[in-house]
Formats: C-alpha cells, sequence, structure tokens
C-alpha cells in the first residue's frame, strides 16, 4: 500500500543529547596493564598516563619490533614488557587494557579475569567519558561507507565545519572516529557538549563494552570473525553490546531485513527505529524505499519524501541499505532533508569498498579489497548481477561457509580466479555445487599472476572484480594494502588509463 507523504522537515524526533551519566574517574596513582601495542593499545597507554596512572605496556612482539609504537609515547613514562605475556604482570594491577588484535583466549586475560580484575576496551573508556552525544555505527559489513555518509551529513550542520549557508547549524563540531579516523581516546579532551560524534566499532571493539551511545546502529550481522568469536552466539553477543546498555530514552537503529540485527530490538531498552528496502514489520521510525525514493517515517508515524533512490552514486541493493541506515541516523539527530542530501551529493564510496579503479577499452576494474568475507563479496556480487564478471577472490580464509558464496558465484560469474590459501576451501564449496558456471576457474599462488590473467581474460563489458571473501594476511598487512597493490598493477597492466 502507498504511504501518504509529506515534505515537511520537522521529523518529531526530540533533540538528540547526552543521556550517560559523566563518569570520569581518577586514574592517578594507579597501576594499569595495557595489552597490545598497536594503535587501540598505544592510545589507551597514552590516555592512561596522562591521567597520571602507571602505566605497563605488554606486547608479544619483541622490543626492536616496536619502535613506531615507543617512538610515539616517548614523552611518556609508560614501562615496556615485550616478548611474552607473563602472569607476573597482574601483580598490583587495578585494571588492563586490551587492544582489539589481541585474543580475549589470551592466558593473561583469562587470568585477569579469573582475578576480576576490570577489561576495558578503548571503546568502553571513550562511551563512558566523552561529554557529547554519541551515534555509533557497527555490523559486519558497511560500518566505514555508512560512517563516512553520515558524518558528512552531520557535518552539513555544525558551525566549525563547511558552512552550507542556508542550512541551520546543528553542532559544534563533528568528530569521525573510530576504525576510521583518529583513535577513540584521542578524542575525549577535546570533546564539547555542543559536539556529536560518530563513530565505527568493530565486534573486537565492543567485545569488552558494558556502555552503549545515545544512537546505536547495527547494520547487519552474518558470520565474521568466528576465528576470534568461536561461535556466531558470541559473535552476535559482541554486536549486542552496542544497544544492550542503552536506556529508554536511547535509539537503537536497526537493519530489519537481517534477521540477526533485527533480533536485537529484543536485547535493547531503547527506542526502537528501522531501515531497509522495505518498511519494517512494525510499526516502528523507520526510512525505507517507495517509488524509488528513500521515505523517512518519523516518531509521530507521518511519512516524509526525503531524495531520489538514483541520487545515490554507490552500486549495489546493500549500499541503498547503508543509505538508509544514514539518513535514519542523520533524522535521529536533528538533521533535515537538505542535510542529508549535502552529505550524499558527491559521495562515491570510501577506498576500497567497491571502488571503481578505472575502465579501460571497455573493461571495468574494481577494487573491494575490504571483502574479507564470502557473505561480503557476495553483495559485491550481487552488484554486478547480469554483467560478465571475472573474480578474484582467495587470500587466508577466517574459518567462514563459503557454501552460499558458491551457489551465486555458479550464477553471476564468467571466470574465476583463486588465489592464496583459502583455495583449497573455496574449490571445495565450489565442487560441491553443481553447473556450468564460472567457464574458467584457475588457481594462482598470489594475487598478482591471478590480476595478470584476469587482464588477458577481459573483453569490452567485462567487469573484472577484486572482492576476496577472505583476509589480506597471507600477502600483506592488511586488506588497505593489497587494495593499493591492486590499485597499482591494474594501472601498470592498461597503462594507467583512466
Amino acid at each position: 500500500m502507498e504511504t501518504r507523504m509529506t515534505r515537511v522537515n520537522a521529523f518529531a524526533f526530540p533533540p538528540l543529547h547526552r543521556t550517560r551519566t559523566l563518569a570520569r574517574r581518577s586514574w592517578e596513582g594507579r597501576r594499569v596493564l595495557v595489552v597490545g601495542a598497536a594503535r587501540q593499545g598505544t592510545a589507551m597507554a597514552r590516555y592512561w598516563a596522562r591521567r597520571g596512572a602507571h602505566v605497563v605496556l605488554n606486547d608479544r612482539r619483541p622490543l626492536d619490533a616496536l619502535g613506531p609504537a615507543r617512538e610515539a609515547l616517548a614523552d611518556l613514562p609508560i614501562e615496556w614488557v615485550a616478548g611474552d605475556h607473563p602472569l607476573e604482570l597482574l601483580e598490583g594491577v587495578d585494571a588492563v587494557g586490551v587492544s582489539g588484535g589481541v585474543p580475549l583466549s589470551l592466558p593473561l586475560l583469562q587470568e585477569a579475569r579469573r582475578r576480576g580484575l576490570p577489561l576495558y576496551s578503548d571503546a568502553h573508556l571513550f562511551l563512558e567519558e566523552a561529554v557529547c552525544p554519541v551515534v555509533a555505527i557497527t555490523g559486519s559489513s558497511g560500518k566505514t561507507t555508512t560512517t563516512t555518509l553520515l558524518g558528512r551529513m552531520a557535518r552539513a550542520a555544525a558551525r566549525e565545519e563547511t558552512p552550507v549557508p542556508h542550512l541551520p547549524k546543528r553542532f559544534r563540531r563533528v568528530w569521525v572516529l573510530g576504525n576510521i579516523g583518529p583513535p577513540l581516546l584521542d578524542f575525549v579532551d577535546e570533546s564539547h557538549p555542543e559536539d556529536v560524534a560518530v563513530v565505527e566499532l568493530s565486534s573486537f571493539q565492543l567485545d569488552l563494552v558494558r556502555v552503549s551511545p545515545e544512537v546505536g546502529v547495527v547494520l547487519n550481522i552474518t558470520p565474521n570473525h568466528l576465528d576470534r568469536h568461536g561461535t556466531m552466539e558470541a559473535y552476535i553477543q559482541a554486536k549486542a553490546h552496542l544497544v544492550a546498555h542503552q536506556g529508554p530514552h536511547d535509539w537503537a537503529v536497526l537493519g530489519h531485513e537481517e534477521p540477526n540485527a533485527w533480533g536485537l530490538r529484543h536485547r535493547t531498552r531503547a527506542q526502537v527505529a528501522a531501515f531497509g528496502l522495505t518498511p519494517p514489520p512494525a510499526p516502528v521510525p523507520a526510512v525505507f524505499v517507495q517509488q524509488h525514493r528513500f521515505v523517512l517515517r518519523d516518531a509521530m508515524g507521518r511519512a516524509h519524501a526525503l531524495f531520489p533512490v538514483d541520487q545515490v552514486r554507490l552500486p549495489g541493493e546493500h549500499n541503498l541499505r547503508n543509505v538508509a541506515a544514514a539518513a535514519l541516523a542523520a533524522a535521529l539527530m536533528g538533521l533535515q532533508r537538505e542535510h542529508m542530501e549535502a552529505g550524499l551529493e558527491g559521495f562515491t564510496g570510501v577506498p576500497h569498498r567497491l571502488e571503481l579503479v578505472l575502465e579501460h577499452n571497455g573493461v571495468a576494474w574494481y577494487n573491494d579489497s575490504i571483502a574479507t568475507t564470502p557473505e561480503r563479496a557476495m553483495a559485491a556480487l550481487r552488484a554486478f548481477a547480469g554483467r560478465s564478471i571475472i573474480l578474484l577472490a582467495g587470500g587466508k580464509d577466517k574459518d567462514l561457509p563459503w557454501e552460499a558464496w558458491a551457489r551465486l558465484v555458479r550464477q553471476e560469474v564468467e571466470h574465476l580466479l583463486v588465489f592464496g590459501p583459502a583455495q583449497d576451501k573455496i574449490l571445495a564449496a565450489l565442487e560441491a555445487v553443481p553447473g556450468d558456471r564460472p567457464r574458467t576457474v584457475r588457481v594462482f599462488p598470489s594475487l598478482r599472476p591471478a590480476v595478470e590473467e584476469a587482464a588477458r581474460l577481459a573483453r569490452p563489458g567485462s567487469v573484472v572484480l577484486l572482492s576476496p571473501g577472505a583476509t589480506s594476511f597471507d600477502e600483506f598487512p592488511n586488506f588497505e594494502v593489497r587494495g593499493e597493490r591492486f590499485r597499482a598493477w591494474v594501472k601498470a597492466l592498461t597503462g594507467g588509463a583512466g
């Protein structure tokens, strides 16, 4: 049934304000152990040391491999213990900080829990102490795109950002933080009650969170990081922390078309809002698509026309859902339709996420290096359904299922080029699914020869898609470096044409 719509911008949501009780505690003279000297660990060490704590920073790597971290903290009185995780480090400790990449199964952390020591992530400390409202986004896929887009929308309503003269200003400043932007804890001391923080949070960060934001956005929860969390339920539980500690004045924004995300409405005390390509099954505030236009249903049940679907310059239905999530969160932040449109204007995505590298001789080359799960690679394939796809897949597997991916590959992929140690699992999944496609399946020890083979196979109309479905750690330190190398190889093979 068609929804009757208006273009009035009064969305009937209360003003966004800080609902957490300010809980800045004294760390003066406390002894704190930080495990892991990566980005989050060094940020926690800096944060505690500047608050007068005695900080011990522990990493399994040898001291001579920690040069950049030691240099970054050289001005602070930090004690370093490297090469191992001895249990003696827990003696006299008041709290333990855990960097995101450190597994909670580490014996040192298990012993800390046995002794009743509190474990902290950077996300918990940030949510506990930031003085401004926080809008936090998580999900198995789409976090960075949605966070970046929402940040752009919010900055159209910020006094200290690039001004849009005819629109009202809602915030003093907008901070876009988390896995993108500066470390969370580097921002705490600069935060102001009239600011807003738009934050991307991973399941690793959320594992130890016991405080929730004013607006928590859960895009989707599909199999990912099972090598870290062990079970799907444990992974869902980590994501649930984003909304589990909210109060009745907060908002849980959930993707209603993804069962695991929508199921979190039963795990929060917050008000629930929903987004998707279709209206939600419950009469809650929502953003969805109707007649090729995004529609907002506000807190009074009124429908407001937002902007046309063809205004979105991101490929794939999954990105339409990301836009719907950003628009709904923006409305809860008090933004108007014009703020949303200003943020969306010219937004073509972020690097390594269905990023068009170039088009040359009728061939489009796409870098989707961020796709480190089969589920995420499937979203990329659906974005190019019906096209002649040359898919580059592989890397290091995260102990995830590939069966659904294999079924989609049988339907959509013309040529499959597999690389890296995940190849055996990928090929086994493909062999278990009958079908005549892909026409070509070839295996390579690493990514570069697969890229060269893609150039030989490509014809006008082809889409060459790097969407690996696995991590980069067989060859590269992270997915960003993998994507950068892919870009460079593609441009070298095509003469750098754009």
